[in-house]
């Protein structure tokens, strides 16, 4: 198997960034920016290692970044990005990788899928580098356009850059002070092709404080993961002259039987969000057998329902419940259902969804013997790992 080393530049000062503390080691979600970009290639399958390049005044930061992951003594580097890679590329040399995959160390949002990509075009191609097309279209000048540049061809350079590590090396050895942009210059300046391998929007390269606000949000994002739940509920009528559906007391020629208050619609809705927890249903919580439930109102069930989510860190996206009967008449109720339901689990009503409908007359609800409810749930939730 070939041995595949990655390494992170970030001996940058980042004067751009406009803070005392270089970006790479700016806190991005509880993490330094540089911590996040290194584990995404210790964790990947195909890398052996990580090095990484600093500016020697650094060290400490560094060390606080990236001091547990077990890296072999950082690299310090040179004036210029360009000169950085080379001292890199040079401290590898003693135990040469079959391929180097040059990663900027302010970009954190690299995924194993365009790391998979890059490698995939340098094996066949002897050098690739991670880029997206060109898709605005792009204007020459400066306060007035001089020319519109035709964008066919053109492609956004990111990182990781993979190359055969002899020829890079010789590369940068070759033209040393040359000042080009990327590594991918450095290759073609020596006659290397490089191939172009898909990036990714999300894989951006902090340079202000707006770009690590965007990675934050991009993170969030990430974060969490969708969990959709349903439940279903039915109570037959027995005597009474109201129901209560919906948390909704409705005057009715008779009531619904059950051990609490016998919201069905209430019901269907808890157990459709227990369901999106993974955390059993409204009788695991709330045992028909224990005399303190005996008339509950519903309404503590639901809320209970809504503190697990938001005690998970998640929050409850949307719900949709349907209501089946044939009396009483639901609709003239809806508005103050999706009001009282939205209270309830703490979202507006526009994420509460309330709908009723018969059966023609068939089955148990069709012969008003009862009412049933079936709720959706969406649930956002933190990952488990």
């Amino acid at each position: 198997m070939k041995r595949r080393i990655a390494l992170v530049v970030a001996a940058g000062r980042g004067t751009r960034f406009g803070r005392a503390l270089p970006k790479q080691y700016a806190d991005l979600a509880g993490a330094p920016v540089i911590r996040r970009a290194v584990l995404a290639f210790l964790r990947h399958p195909g890398v052996a290692g990580v090095r990484c390049v600093i500016h020697p005044d650094d060290a400490s930061a560094y060390e606080a970044a990236v001091g547990d992951l077990g890296l072999p003594p950082a690299v310090h580097g040179g004036p210029t990005r360009q000169e950085s890679v080379r001292l890199g590329l040079e401290a590898l040399a003693a135990e040469p990788p079959d391929m180097v995959l040059i990663h900027d160390g302010a970009r954190p949002m690299i995924d194993s899928n365009v790391i998979d990509r890059t490698v995939a075009a340098a094996e066949a191609h002897g050098a690739a580098v991670a880029a997206l097309r060109v898709n605005d279209t792009l204007k020459r000048g400066d306060a007035i356009v001089t020319a519109t540049v035709d964008r066919n061809g053109l492609w956004r350079a990111q990182t990781p850059q993979a190359f055969a590590f002899g020829p890079i090396l010789a590369a940068h050895h070759t033209h040393a002070g040359a000042d080009l942009s990327d590594d991918a210059a450095v290759a073609e300046r020596a006659g290397i092709a490089v191939a172009l391998a898909e990036g990714a929007e999300d894989n951006l390269k902090i340079t202000n404080p707006e770009d690590l606000d965007r990675a934050r949000r991009l993170l969030d994002c990430r974060a969490l993961t969708v969990r959709v739940g349903q439940g279903f509920d039915v109570h037959r009528f027995g005597p009474g002259d109201i129901v209560v559906i919906g948390g909704i007391g409705i005057p009715h020629d008779a009531g619904l039987v059950g051990h609490s208050d016998a919201d069905v619609a209430l019901h269907a809705l808890t157990d459709a969000i227990l369901g999106g927890l993974a955390d059993g249903d409204i009788g695991s919580h709330f045992p028909p057998s224990d005399p303190r439930w005996r008339g509950a109102d519903s309404a503590i069930f639901l809320r209970h329902a809504a503190a697990l989510v938001r005690g998970r860190g998640g929050a409850i996206d949307h719900v949709d419940l349907t209501i089946l009967c044939e009396r009483p008449k639901i609709g003239p109720h809806r508005p103050a259902m999706t009001a009282r339901i939205a209270e309830l689990l703490q979202i507006p009503p526009s994420r509460v969804g309330v709908k009723a409908t018969t059966t023609e007359g068939l089955g148990f609800t069709g012969r008003g013997e009862g009412i049933a409810a079936q709720a959706v749930a969406t649930l956002r939730l933190p990952p488990e790992d």
